[in-house]
């Protein structure tokens, strides 16, 4: 009896201190930007960007980005597909659509080096192959279906508050009950450890970023070396954003959930190897960082549901003040986390499906999320999008 007593005072003094934590994120969230919305073009946005997209076999997902790209008006100078070599016909895809448009241009990048990761090496080299004239460079994936009005959007935003950079958290498009189920709970990992989108972090050390739309300034990634920094990173968003806030640029994370969409991964078995992996951004962080917030998703994420099944089951032998209130602390973080699926409703495409249910089930699948990061801060990634890493 005893001992259990000291096991929940210790878990009640923990978790009351990551609780109050996660409120102060969450208060900030309460005066994030309101989600951006389509915008019509802009005379004075004329030419001012250049669009990079890298690829590697990419045919059955291409379709979707090629035809909101191209639908992007006279902001885009150009359209730099940047392959890999790819062979399953992404290539005779991308050059059948420049027949279309003009904009769009196909470049093979160089053998991939050493110190390389493959996607930072493709968006480099669509950098160096960009206009000089570009003022703005906009990292687009394959996997994206960017909607109309995106890129005026984007651009209005980024001038409005003088970022100089500026990336997307987009809207997911979700099939398979499983994913239903298992991805929310991943995206919950990331909502909180650090501040959501609409929120301008308090440090470079908390930026959080996402690649799949990432507006940066030409003369930010010249100053840079382009994106030499994160040329070993697994998530090489994250790594350049941090990075060019440390250096006194002005970084921004905003809600893109009504201009941007995307279809990340095909599957359960995908969305945990392929997304798992590099949700614990390992490389952009330090070591004492990365174990810290893992040490704050178990108890504040992991742990919930676990002890309020224990106290129900042990209730009776379990009388001690120490565990009512861990108990009630941990119905309270439950129902935060039930309350917190409304607030990230709108970052789903839902279409009224059945298996759509199971987005409102995504608490219990926060133990494998958890358990997901942990496995992932301790192991290096050999395999990415195809290419194996030594």
């Amino acid at each position: 009896m005893i001992i259990s007593a000291v096991i929940c005072l210790v878990l009640l003094v923990f978790q009351s201190v990551c609780f109050f934590i996660l409120l102060s994120r969450l208060f900030r969230g309460a005066t994030r930007f309101p989600p951006l919305k389509p915008q019509c073009p802009n005379p004075s946005f004329l030419a001012k960007v250049s669009v990079v997209v890298p690829t590697l076999n990419e045919f059955d997902r291409i379709d979707k980005m090629l035809e909101g790209i191209t639908r992007q008006s006279y902001e885009v100078k150009e359209i730099i597909i940047v392959d890999s070599n790819s062979q399953d016909g992404t290539r005779e895809k991308v050059m059948e659509a420049s027949k279309k448009d003009p904009r769009i241009r196909l470049v093979t990048d160089p053998p991939l080096p050493k110190q390389w990761i493959g996607r930072p090496w493709a968006l480099h080299n669509g950098f160096l192959n960009s206009s000089s004239t570009s003022e703005w460079i906009l990292g687009i994936d394959a996997d994206t279906q960017p909607q109309k009005g995106l890129i005026p959007s984007l651009l209005n935003f980024a001038n409005t508050h003088n970022y100089d950079v500026v990336s997307l958290s987009p809207q997911f498009i979700i099939k398979y009950p499983s994913e239903w189920w298992l991805q929310p709970a991943l995206l919950m990992t990331l909502i909180y450890r650090f501040e959501s989108s609409g929120v301008d972090a308090k440090s470079a050390e908390t930026v959080m970023a996402n690649g799949q739309c990432f507006l940066i300034k030409r003369k930010v990634l010249e100053a840079i070396d382009g994106y030499s920094y994160a040329s070993n990173s697994f998530c090489d968003d994250v790594t350049l954003a941090r990075y060019i806030a440390s250096q006194g640029y002005k970084v921004g994370f905003a809600d893109g959930a009504k201009i941007i969409k995307v279809r990340m991964y095909e599957g359960l078995k995908e969305t945990w190897t392929e997304w798992g992996r590099s949700l614990d951004l390992k490389d952009a962080a330090s070591k004492s960082q990365l174990w810290a917030e893992c040490g704050f998703l178990a108890l504040i994420q992991a742990l919930p549901l676990p002890i309020i099944i224990t106290g129900f089951i042990f209730c009776s032998s379990l009388n001690f003040l120490s565990f009512y209130l861990l108990f009630i602390l941990n119905c309270l973080l439950l129902f935060i986390r039930f309350a917190l699926l409304l607030a990230i409703a709108p970052s789903y495409n839902f279409t009224k499906s059945y298996k759509e249910l199971l987005f409102f089930l995504s608490p219990t699948a926060d133990i494998l999320a958890v358990i997901r990061i942990f496995l992932s801060a301790i192991q290096k990634p050999r395999q990415w999008r195809g290419r194996i890493y030594n």
